[in-house]
């Protein structure tokens, strides 16, 4: 991208550098006060504080208490503490207490702190297929009559 002369007087070219390795475990963070329109994608783990209008794709995803998040969330795990308008895809998905969402919530595994909101469908995802889970059938309940009472007194 830029060029150097060398003691030799030849120009040499400098190239950026990769990036540096990301060290693992610390989030990329969208502070309170910020506002972003578009989707995000990212390798590593997300904590969005501030407003995000598009989809979101990350390994972990925590959406803070005071976050909202117009778009779908896409990740190995999720934690949910804001509000959420649209579909949910991770194998775990935690809604606190704080959580407000609107939208489905496709899941391997799913907890709901009492007080959350949510409305919208939850499906279990699972990796077997259908014809593998076992079907029990259920027999009718036995009809229960009543007999008179003048019957049941007479008899005695």
């Amino acid at each position: 991208m830029f060029s150097k002369v060398n003691k030799s007087g030849q120009p040499t070219t400098v190239h950026d550098s990769p990036r540096p390795s990301v060290k693992a475990g610390i989030p990329s963070i969208i502070s309170a006060d910020l506002r972003i329109t578009g989707d995000l994608v990212c390798s590593g783990d997300v904590q969005i504080d501030g407003w995000v209008e598009g989809d979101i794709q990350s390994r972990n995803i925590t959406i803070g208490e005071g976050a909202t998040v117009q778009g779908g969330l896409q990740a190995e795990s999720v934690r949910i503490c804001g509000l959420v308008n649209g579909e949910v895809r991770a194998d775990m998905v935690v809604l606190e207490k704080t959580a407000r969402v609107t939208g489905d919530i496709l899941h391997k595994s799913l907890a709901i702190e009492q007080g959350a909101y949510l409305e919208g469908m939850c499906r279990r995802t699972d990796t077997h297929p259908v014809s593998a889970v076992a079907t029990t059938t259920v027999e009718p309940a036995k009809e229960v009559t009543k007999e008179p009472l003048e019957k049941k007194a007479a008899t005695a």
